[in-house]
Formats: C-alpha cells, structure tokens, sequence
C-alpha cells in the first residue's frame, strides 16, 4: 500500500467510491467507531486508484462493483493519534451491480478489513450535515450534482 512516513507526517494514497443511490450515499466505519468514510482504501504501488476501488470493495464487502470516472481529488491533513497525516484521496463515482446485497438501504451490511469488522450503511443526502463523515467537505459535496472533477485540500 502506499503509505510511508516521511518529514515527520504519515503519507496515504487512498481511492474511494462515491455510492450514491435514490437520493441516499453509502458510508462505511471501522465498527463502533466515530467517523464513517466512503468505502475504499489504500492504493498498491503500480495499481490505478479505480482498481484499487473495486479491490478493496470486493475485499470487504465480497461485492463487484463498477468504478467510473474521478470527481474528486483531495489532500487531505488531519491528525490521527498524535501523528499529522496528509493523504491524497482519489475518489471515483461507482455504481453496485443489480444483484448486490449493499443495496438494501433498511439494514447496516457487514464487512471486513483484515481482521477488523466494518459496517456500511446508507445515509440520505439531505441528512449528511448531521454524520460525522471525514473529509468534512463531503457532507456537502455530495449533495450537490457529482459533474466535474473538483481539486479539495481539506485541512493544512
């Protein structure tokens, strides 16, 4: 994965899906814990970030997905315990196919990070202001028509 310290920070690659369906996004946490994310994960060295997007979603989830194109890139700076972070996140507009389990937006779905336990969950656009969702400018943004590439730097 592309992640290494360096100049006293911690340097992440990261590329996610943007999941939205019927006016709801799909989120995903660490379960139990405070922040919820849109799913994705680090990029390998030499893997393109929307590979990496449909990799980490059928290592979690055991779902295909299908990746399209980038909206967002950002650098995101942030602190996570004691250690300032700067990553650079690619994140793709996705779609689940037809037949996917994740599509039912009355239950939380699990999944699994290695040996950690993840839980996604739907959440309705208009309600994103209230979630404790990370990069903050997402609870925005996603509201809003997904048309063009936009460059964020969150934080710093």
């Amino acid at each position: 994965m592309v992640s290494f310290d360096i100049g006293g920070h911690r340097f992440h690659l990261r590329a996610a899906a943007v999941i939205v369906e019927e006016e709801y996004a799909l989120l995903h946490r660490l379960e139990n814990d405070l922040i919820w994310a849109l799913p994705g994960g680090r990029v390998e060295p030499g893997e393109a970030g929307a590979a990496a997007v449909a990799r980490e979603m059928l290592e979690e989830t055991e779902e295909h997905i299908e990746c399209g194109e980038l909206l967002f890139v950002v650098e995101n700076f942030f602190e996570h315990n004691g250690t300032p972070q700067h990553e650079v996140g690619l994140y793709f507009r996705s779609a689940l196919r037809p037949e996917s389990r994740l599509r039912d937006k009355a239950v939380s779905h699990k999944g699994t990070e290695g040996d950690k336990a993840l839980e996604f969950r739907w959440f309705p656009l208009a309600e994103l202001e209230t979630v404790n969702l990370h990069p903050a400018f997402l609870r925005s943004a996603l509201a809003a028509p997904l048309i063009v590439v936009r460059h964020v730097v969150q934080g710093g």
